[in-house]
């Protein structure tokens, strides 16, 4: 089977990144590499041992060069909108990094332009692929019945240095979409309005709010919060959150790293309901991060099947992105709109 054919933009630590894991696909070659600052593409290619990659420093000669198949757009949040825009243009479908923009007009824009060339425009949310999140999905599918109550924790002291240090709103920017996007896809809901507080301790090492608190009504009537810090120093939580899903059957938790467990609801004869403990078999183990949204985005191509991370379903989690934002801003609860 003939192997088909990337193009990757952007030449940072995620695009070197994306580059081995283009690599380490056998359905795929990583037919060019593009960065406005060649040498670094040219340099990272180099450390790959890449001798017959296109190495380029626009888009656009990249696409008369190389002729792919696809675009991998890896490169600052702000240049996802014309890089997307161009390369649906140009009749090829486009992988991209989170967030989908920097914007939700921007990221309008791109879905339009998805529709417009009837080509996929799908979003690495690189930890839907996680084994644990998919078993817990499942226990609340088939056990605590539909949530009511879904909580998440996120705390992690990341001394990043650059230019998260410099942000006006780090945490939810930069690492929240994806702890909403996991609510969503764990509660089957979409948001509605949300009511969020962003804050900075006095020990913080950022510029700007590295701390939030926000309060989500979902479709159903489900109330989601989310807790988090980038500077809580010590007992940190794990990269994929700590979550509690209440239904009426009973509550579901996981600590983002291990088998996810419950107490589900057995009688209902006293001040308490009788539970007992439910350990759910564990899904069969998947590509993971990255590969896994390397490996969703390919079988999309080949069978036309819907990935996770499809544009017009995740700008729904960076809606909740900037709607928690202005919510913050404004010091009032806000709808979260398309």
């Amino acid at each position: 089977m003939e192997r088909m054919r990337a193009l990757l933009v952007g030449a940072g630590g995620m695009g070197q990144a994306w580059a081995r894991n283009l690599l380490e696909c056998d359905e795929v070659t990583l037919a060019g590499w593009v960065d406005l600052r060649k040498d670094v593409a040219a340099e990272a290619a180099a450390a790959l041992g890449l001798s017959d990659t296109f190495i380029g420093a626009t888009l656009g000669e990249a696409l008369r060069a190389c002729r792919p198949d696809f675009v991998v757009d890896v490169s600052i949040p702000e240049a996802h909108h014309d890089v997307t825009l161009e390369a649906l243009a140009a009749g090829l479908p486009v992988l991209g990094e989170k967030p989908m923009a920097d914007s939700m007009a921007r990221a309008r824009a791109m879905v339009a332009a998805s529709e417009r060339s009837g080509k996929l425009y799908m979003v690495s949310q690189s930890r839907r692929y996680n084994t644990g999140l998919h078993t817990l999905r499942r226990l609340i599918a088939d056990k605590t019945g539909p949530l009511g109550i879904l909580n998440s924790d996120f705390y992690i002291g990341a001394h990043f240095g650059g230019f998260r240090d410099e942000m006006d709103s780090p945490l939810i920017l930069d690492m929240a979409i994806h702890t909403f996007d996991a609510a969503r896809f764990l509660s089957d809901a979409d948001p509605v309005s949300v009511y969020c507080e962003q804050f900075n301790p006095g020990w913080s090492w950022y510029r700007g709010d590295a701390c939030s608190t926000a309060i989500f009504e979902m479709t159903g009537g489900l109330r989601y919060t989310y807790r988090g810090s980038w500077c809580g120093e010590g007992r940190h939580t794990s990269w994929e959150s700590e979550w509690r899903a209440v239904g009426p059957n009973g509550t579901a938790t996981w600590d983002g790293t291990g088998t996810p467990e419950a107490e589900l609801v057995v009688a209902q004869d006293g001040f308490f309901s009788t539970v007992a403990p439910y350990r759910p078999e564990v899904e069969v183990e998947r590509p993971g991060g990255i590969a896994g949204s390397l490996r969703d985005f390919l079988h999309a191509l080949d069978t036309g099947a819907t990935p996770m991370g499809e544009c017009h379903d995740n700008i729904k989690s960076l809606a909740m992105v900037f709607a928690a934002i202005e919510s913050a801003a404004g010091g009032r609860r806000v709808p979260v709109t398309l």
